[in-house]
């Protein structure tokens, strides 16, 4: 079976950022390479996930769906200290 095509990508981290992935790479038992492919791998399915998700929703969307929410919003934002008025 032949291996999947490599790109190779110069990576350059914070210093902090590279030692907390090292670190949980070393815990998690694989190398640095492959916890960072792992973690990208992971964050792409989440934006590709919550994209589709989205999508799907702004389909079902009507005009006029939002509007009884824009007409009880206030025309500037509160005040420090307000309270959220209860329904």
């Amino acid at each position: 079976m032949s291996q999947p095509a490599r790109y190779k990508y110069p990576l350059q981290l914070p210093i902090s950022l590279k030692e907390t992935a090292a670190r949980l790479a070393r815990e998690d038992g694989v190398s640095l390479n492959q916890w960072i492919a792992a973690a990208v791998a992971q964050k792409i399915g989440a934006v590709e996930a919550a994209d589709e998700f989205l999508k799907r929703r702004a389909a079902e969307a009507r005009p006029g769906d939002l509007t009884r929410y824009l007409e009880n919003a206030p025309d500037s934002p509160p005040d420090p200290g307000d309270k959220v008025p209860e329904a």
